[in-house]
């Protein structure tokens, strides 16, 4: 069984979600709440999430644990990949995975996520940028629209996606091979890139990411180093 809840606005899909689970037994294999109001969005490690209304989706699952059969790593990195498949699809345009699992549409960041464990669930935070067209304050974010010019009904985008994303990880079993999936997506992959670290700028080759989560990078003044998120800075 799924269940997708629509609210009409929202603090946060995902703190809607986690108190739902806190306070209820979730007899559901997938279940999800979306809106396209959100006031008080949450990002990746403590970052925030602007959402204008009416504009773009907040979207949050749960999904139960014992249903995935690979590392919390893994999952988060084939949730991206589906996402990324998802919009790649629909708009016959090239989507790129900024480690560890931004969404990248011709430079532009159009999506974000945010991964939590709750009990026994993953709970996945979604958030696209479908229709914004000003990002006057977020010169590094772009929309489906504006990368695009490409319109969709923000309610039938929706209805699409949590369909892709049930049938995917809950109705289909995850690969064997995501890292290897994840790499054929991964934005900057051995490119030239500006790293910052320390405040310090480098240039760099991004070579992999492991099972671990962790980034390779080759930078020209250290060599080939590891990184963890907020570690380094892709710039871009």
């Amino acid at each position: 069984m799924n269940s997708l809840i629509y609210f009409n606005n929202c603090a946060s899909t995902q703190d809607e979600l986690i108190d739902f689970l806190n306070q209820h037994y979730l007899s559901e294999d997938f279940l999800a709440i979306y809106t396209f109001n959100q006031t008080k969005g949450r990002g990746q490690y403590g970052n925030s999430w602007e959402n204008l209304p009416e504009e773009n989706l907040a979207y949050s699952f749960a999904l139960k644990t014992k249903n995935i059969n690979v590392s919390d790593t893994c999952f988060n990195f084939y949730t991206a990949i589906l996402v990324r498949d998802f919009i790649a699809n629909l708009t016959k345009k090239e989507v790129k995975i900024k480690w560890p699992n931004d969404l990248i549409l011709k430079n532009k960041k159009i999506c974000g996520m945010l991964f939590e464990k709750n009990k026994n669930y993953f709970v996945v935070g979604i958030g696209i940028n479908i229709l914004q067209e000003n990002f006057k304050n977020l010169p590094k974010a772009g929309s489906i629209l504006s990368q695009t010019g490409l319109s969709f009904e923000l309610k039938a985008f929706t209805e699409s996606l949590h369909q892709y994303l049930f049938e995917h990880l809950v109705q289909k079993e995850i690969p064997n091979d995501v890292l290897e999936l994840y790499h054929l997506h991964l934005y900057r992959k051995n490119e030239v890139s500006v790293f910052e670290k320390n405040e310090v700028r480098q240039n760099g080759i991004i070579q992999n990411v492991d099972e671990n989560g962790y980034i390779w990078i080759d930078l020209e003044n250290e060599g080939l180093q590891k990184f963890f998120h907020k570690e380094i800075k892709l710039l871009y």
